[in-house]
């Protein structure tokens, strides 16, 4: 496996990965590798597909007072998981790599800024969309794989994929979770020890809304109560929202009248999980 840290060099080296006819894909990740994104790696593999993974903590998707400081990193144990995997290179840019001096484009996406992670992380899906762009630019890829958990992300990126006309595959890839149900995600590593006992009960909210899900088509408030049924009052989790909304568009839903994402964010202590499901009345989780 080759690492490159230069965007000019990455340019020439995807353009002859290119060159041998299978196709390219990118995984953009931002380091900390664990087995969810080693399955997004293997997706993008598939069919003999030439893969380059990127890894780069991206300073412009996290606002004032959140984790970027400490935002895990470890290069060398990355390198080390994605060349086990098969990936063709690791894409290790620095910020000046990726935003060089001059630097001022910004992308935007206003309608998916108001609802889920939006009004929490103010100016987080732009940064997000940005890095992704110019990431795009730089490698070029035929797809690109995101994982599901991300699931405003995965709509975000998809968007501006289809807006910009950038002729880029999308792939999304199932979440991976722990033996307990806990999506997972680096941050878990933030949790102590009683956080990450109680932390599974997440995926057991998220199972509780679909299971009403198969019973009919109930409403966005009755998903939220059986879901804050599993989380339970003044513990170790509280919620920040528990939402249901149209899968592509992110807008809410008043009722599971068709498929609907069922997204969840819930913090513990400091730190802040994400989890969904896309429910079918009558049916139930179709993905998880």
């Amino acid at each position: 496996m080759k690492i490159v840290k230069n965007p000019e060099e990455m340019t020439r080296v995807a353009s002859d990965l290119r060159a041998g006819g299978c196709g390219l894909a990118l995984v953009p990740t931002m380091g900390a590798l664990h087995q969810g994104h080693l399955s997004l790696v293997g997706l993008a593999l598939e069919g003999g597909r030439r893969t380059v993974v990127s890894v780069f903590v991206n300073p412009t998707q996290f606002g004032p007072g959140e984790d970027f400081a400490r935002y895990p990193r470890d290069l060398e144990k990355d390198a080390a998981l994605l060349e086990k995997e098969g990936a063709d290179v690791l894409f290790a840019p620095d910020a000046q790599g990726i935003y060089p001096e001059g630097f001022s484009t910004r992308i935007s996406l206003p309608s998916f800024e108001n609802v889920l992670c939006g009004p929490f992380r103010p100016g987080h899906f732009g940064g997000v969309a940005t890095v992704c762009c110019v990431l795009f630019g730089i490698v070029r890829p035929d797809v690109a794989v995101f994982g599901r958990k991300d699931a405003q992300q995965l709509a975000v990126i998809r968007r501006m994929v289809a807006d910009l006309r950038l002729g880029i595959g999308i792939v999304a890839a199932p979440i991976v979770r722990e033996p307990d149900g806990l999506a997972m995600s680096s941050r878990n590593a933030y949790l102590t020890p009683d956080q990450r006992k109680e932390a599974p009960a997440i995926f057991r909210g998220i199972s509780a809304a679909a299971a009403l899900a198969r019973l009919g088509a109930p409403s966005a408030v009755e998903l939220r109560a059986a879901f804050e049924d599993e989380i339970g009052p003044g513990g170790i989790l509280s919620i920040q929202y528990a939402d249901l909304v149209d899968p592509s568009t992110m807008v809410p839903m008043d009722r599971l009248d068709r498929d609907g994402l069922f997204a969840v964010a819930v913090h513990a202590g400091k730190t802040r999980l994400i989890d969904n499901a896309v429910l079918r009345p009558g049916v139930g989780a179709v993905e998880v």
